[in-house]
């Protein structure tokens, strides 16, 4: 369920369905790098102001799906416009800065994505520009991710599954919103 937060800032609302905790696992596949499963922890939240703060954790998963090294972080900063177009503003651990641009699809939950802009430090690995695509299917947060370097033409390297976390605040707000209850608490399944 998707839920509006009452100091969410109104020219948000369009991008409500990313905020929160999300945890799940994904597959990350590129040419001349190891393939592997990782696991993926991400953050959108607001402050009251016209964007929402991101964050991505990934590490590499072993067979048993334990931790065993970091794969990538990001952080960022997304904005929709009127026109449901976004901008967002990215730093990634590899020493990338990006640009990207999309749209927010009609009628459904989908923001499709391209770069914009790339800059890289003299430390990070090869990189011309990307593609994503996240979308909220059935209370999930999917996304798939597309990368082209100047020797590899744009093509999927990573995708995940993200499940929302839901915290201790949030389970006593739901607490306080359910419906009286009947005294012996069966009558509410009759």
């Amino acid at each position: 369920m998707i839920q509006i937060p009452s100091d969410l800032n109104p020219g948000l609302v369009p991008l409500a369905f990313l905020l929160g905790n999300w945890e799940g696992a994904g597959v990350f596949d590129f040419p001349g790098e190891e393939k592997c499963n990782f696991g993926q922890e991400v953050v959108f939240s607001h402050d009251g102001r016209d964007f929402l703060e991101y964050t991505s954790h990934t590490w590499v998963l072993d067979v048993e799906g334990n931790k065993v090294r970091p794969l990538e972080s990001e952080s960022g900063y997304w904005r929709i416009d009127k026109d449901r177009k976004v901008e967002i503003v990215m730093v990634r651990d590899q020493g990338v800065v990006e640009v990207w641009y999309g749209e927010l699809a009609d009628q459904k939950p989908q923001i499709d994505l391209v770069t914009d802009a790339v800059a890289r430090t003299a430390a990070s690995g090869p990189y011309s520009g990307g593609k994503r695509l996240y979308g909220y299917v059935k209370s999930d947060l999917m996304w798939v991710g597309e990368k082209a370097t100047p020797d590899v033409e744009l093509r999927p390297y990573m995708s995940a599954q993200l499940k929302k976390v839901v915290t201790p605040e949030e389970v006593a707000e739901m607490a306080r919103n359910l419906p009286d209850m009947p005294d012996d608490g069966i009558a509410f399944f009759r």
